[in-house]
């Protein structure tokens, strides 16, 4: 399958690592690349500061808040941290006020903080739709171009990208209307979840949605995203929609190897062979090292760990008090003490490969006041709106 073009960024394979609050840190971009170029498994490849070109695949950090960007929150800056070795570096910001995201991306030019810069026009939660952003925002469409406009002429040569959902509910879909917006605003891509805010993450995504946008949107590149829990699954989406890459979420939830899997397959090098317990077991207490070393605390990067416990150990052989207990740690030697408790040797489960994160759909959509009225009354958002914090 041919690479995907983001600006004078080459792609190869065509596949992103999906901005997730609280999940798409630094140590999880970092293990996710490894993978992605082979050395997740201490197989005596590069180290991974030493790579001075653009690696496989795409990897965005977790959201980043304009206005929190824009004040120098001290977390947001943390977040904004980048190691050596990403190339490209990849921001995902969220805004809905266009002179808060002007000054955000023109703060990321002037200071180099980044090489591509993606727009959250995805996230469903209540705490940012009922602000009018993130899935909601696309509904009011002389705000959408606004912020694009904003942005990207903010970016200057760097590239602009969106991401997206098919719109607030199957009665207010806003997708087909927002990619004519980004395409005659300049955007360089554009990456479409097959959900409704509605739907949150419920019931199946609609890949017909997504071959539909890039019928509709031709002349830039459209990504997939939503169900995508294997490598098999990714091909299988690029196939049936004609999409030019995909956007992988909840599917590399405690499965950061899934990047090697997805290079796999791309390249046609054959699947890797499933890990044992063992070597998962290994790449959980990486994990937590990671954390513990970008936070600065051994103490806080394990219990930072604490979430992804049951997303490595599902369908494994481990009885509820052992979850317990490893989910409870606090140190290094207290997580890999526990471990090595458990039988190491158990094959990859059978079905794990399925699922992950969070499932639940029929939510509820939580708005302004008369939000769905007019989609071209944009009155009442601005700079109040924003949001004061990033990530999760």
């Amino acid at each position: 399958m041919s690479s995907l073009q983001i600006g004078p960024h080459t792609v190869q394979p065509p596949v992103v690592l999906a901005p997730m609050a609280g999940i798409t840190n630094a140590p999880f971009r970092t293990l996710c690349r490894e993978f992605a170029e082979g050395d997740g498994w201490g197989s005596g490849g590069r180290p991974p500061g030493d790579r001075s070109s653009e690696g496989k695949g795409l990897f965005v950090s977790e959201m980043i808040t304009t206005r929190a960007l824009v004040e120098r929150n001290e977390k947001t800056m943390q977040l904004i941290h980048f190691d050596a070795s990403e190339r490209p570096r990849s921001i995902q910001l969220y805004g809905v006020d266009p002179v808060t995201v002007g000054k955000a991306v023109r703060m990321i030019v002037e200071e180099d903080l980044a090489d591509h810069i993606d727009l959250n026009f995805g996230c469903p939660v209540p705490k940012v739709t009922r602000k009018g952003g993130g899935s909601a925002l696309p509904y009011k469409r002389p705000l959408l171009r606004a912020i694009l406009s904003e942005a990207v002429s903010g970016a200057g040569d760097l590239p602009v990208t969106m991401k997206m959902r098919k719109g607030i509910d199957d009665d207010h879909l806003t997708y087909l209307d927002a990619g004519r917006i980004a395409v005659e605003e300049g955007v360089t891509a554009i990456a479409l979840h097959g959900r409704t805010t509605a739907q949150h993450y419920g019931g199946t995504a609609d890949w017909d949605a997504i071959a539909r946008l890039k019928e509709h949107v031709p002349e830039i590149p459209v990504l997939g995203n939503g169900d995508i829990w294997s490598a098999d699954d990714a091909v299988r989406m690029m196939r049936e929609t004609g999409c030019d890459g995909v956007v992988v979420g909840r599917g590399c939830l405690g499965r950061p190897w899934l990047f090697g899997d997805l290079v796999a397959a791309f390249e046609g090098t054959g699947a890797p062979k499933a890990p044992a317990l063992r070597e998962v077991a290994a790449v959980m207490v990486r994990h937590a090292t990671l954390l513990g070393e970008w936070l600065g605390d051994e103490a806080r990067g394990v219990i930072d760990f604490r979430k992804h416990v049951a997303w490595y150990l599902k369908g494994f052989a481990v009885g509820s008090e052992m979850r317990k207990r490893l989910a409870i740690s606090s140190s290094l030697a207290e997580l890999a003490e526990g471990l090595h408790e458990l039988d190491l040797d158990q094959p990859w489960p059978a079905g794990a490969d399925g699922p992950r994160g969070r499932t639940s759909g029929n939510n509820r959509v939580v708005l302004p006041d008369g939000w769905l009225r007019d989609p071209y009354d944009c009155a009442g958002v601005g700079e109040d709106a924003e949001l004061d914090t990033s990530g999760g």
